[in-house]
């Protein structure tokens, strides 16, 4: 179920399992794992790229359509959606209605230029001295979708994505990923062995600060917070681990 969520891979899941909690409950705990697979295949484009001689910052560009496709766009659309839902003016049913339009306004816009700008610079700078980086952070945006969806955060909407997953995941879920991923970063980055954990430490609090606002802002998360948090994890982890290059 989590690979048939979150990536392009031809596997079906019955309606039966699709709308069973205990299944999605599952999906959403192991989706780091998913991206463990996404962030392997990144770092083989990435050097692929290198490889070939092409520019650097062509392959990271290369890398962020990759992933777009491998994904089928469901966590960019996340982002714009959300960033415009953030921007509009009214009550939570009119933030709602606008993510539901399935435009991208000026807010969605400007929020993927310039989120997808830093990860393309991003895996162009990181590859191929500090590769790790690269999967760390992909791996940290499929984690942020158990902090999103630990128990006590309700779902904006009664359908959707959201209201399968919403106050799902026991607070030790998430705590065990960011415990395993502050583990990890400090070989991510060889000689600057800081740069990974502050990049996991400052994405888990962007996690938390955009979770707790779009809780009051929405009344809950939705599938495109869910995305939203994904891409900006990704990013901030990115950004953290170029630093000192």
């Amino acid at each position: 179920m989590a690979l048939s969520w979150l990536t392009v891979l031809p596997i079906r899941v019955s309606d039966a399992d699709a709308v069973d909690p205990r299944n999605t409950r599952r999906a959403i705990t192991l989706a780091p794992l998913v991206g463990l697979l996404l962030g392997f295949a990144a770092v083989g484009v990435l050097f692929g790229a290198h490889l070939l001689g092409l520019p650097a910052l062509l392959g990271g560009v290369l890398t962020v359509g990759f992933l777009a496709l491998a994904t089928r766009g469901m966590h960019l659309d996340g982002l714009a959606d959300t960033a415009d839902g953030l921007g509009c003016y009214g009550p939570p049913e009119r933030a709602l209605e606008v993510m539901r339009s399935g435009g991208a306004g000026p807010f969605g816009v400007v929020t993927l230029l310039v989120v997808l700008g830093a990860q393309a610079v991003s895996y162009a700078a990181l590859v191929p001295q500090r590769w790790g980086a690269v999967v760390l952070a992909i791996v940290a945006g499929r984690a942020a979708f158990t902090a999103c969806c630990v128990r006590g955060v309700p779902a904006a909407r009664p359908s959707g994505l959201g209201a399968l997953v919403a106050d799902s995941q026991p607070p030790w879920i998430p705590a065990a990923w960011l415990t395993i991923l502050l583990g990890v970063s400090t070989l991510v980055v060889p000689g600057h062995w800081w740069l990974g954990p502050t990049g996991v430490a400052i994405a888990a609090l962007v996690v938390l600060t955009l979770t707790r606002h779009t809780q009051k802002r929405f009344g809950g998360i939705t599938g495109d917070v869910l995305g939203a948090t994904s891409e900006l994890t990704t990013a901030t982890i990115l950004i953290a681990c170029t630093a000192t290059l």
